[in-house]
């Protein structure tokens, strides 16, 4: 079963602190739930694990990560995700996140995402499966959006002493080196619990029924 998604999400900071988390693939890795970096093979292929709870139960996948595109000038990452759990299931994901320019110093998060899942995740159906990655994201961007605040506030010294010294070496810095120097946040996504979700689903079911 395939499912296409098509998003865009607002985050509170600049494109360049935005860029810093997005281009760091084990920052990137903890804004979504559940997931994390287990090795980095080399600069562009990983190797993840991801946790899906289910009441008691925990979904564990493992997989692997390859960076296809990482554009700084564009602002744009492409990626390939796919994994398997011991039950027989299995997905796959390829992702294309570009951030833009937006009001009041802020950019944009713009995602396209293509998702293939087998086996016993696929009986949920299409519905199903787009309301529970749609919910995914939303945490994922949230996170993202939060890990990108504090590296913009931890940017905010260095381009303050940078203007105080009037060197402009200082200010081409903050676009490179600088900015790859600022720590990420210690802020994780939360496991993703498939048996909250789909009580919600229940319940804006029967909700919508009775509308």
């Amino acid at each position: 079963m395939e499912v296409i998604l098509d998003k865009q999400y607002p985050v509170a900071a600049s494109v360049e602190a935005a860029w810093t988390v997005l281009a760091d693939m084990n920052a990137l890795a903890t804004c979504m739930p559940g997931a994390q970096i287990t090795e980095e093979i080399d600069a562009t292929h990983f190797k993840g694990a991801v946790k899906v709870k289910v009441g008691p139960a925990v979904a564990a996948f493992a997989g692997t990560i390859e960076i296809l595109t990482l554009d700084r000038d564009t602002r744009t990452l492409k990626m390939m995700g796919k994994g398997a759990d011991k039950g027989g299931s299995s997905a796959s994901m390829e992702l294309t996140a570009t951030l833009l320019p937006a009001e009041g110093g802020h950019c944009t998060l713009q995602g396209h995402a293509e998702v293939i899942v087998n086996g016993k995740f696929a009986q949920f159906g299409g519905r199903m499966m787009t309301s529970v990655s749609d919910m995914i994201l939303a945490q994922f961007a949230d996170v993202f959006s939060q890990k990108a605040q504090v590296v913009q506030a931890g940017m905010a010294p260095a381009v303050s002493e940078a203007g105080a010294s009037g060197g402009s070496a200082g200010t081409s810095g903050g676009d490179g080196a600088a900015a790859a120097s600022v720590p990420v946040a210690p802020i994780v996504a939360q496991e993703f619990n498939a048996l909250a979700f789909v009580w919600l689903m229940i319940k804006n079911f029967f909700t919508g029924r009775k509308s």
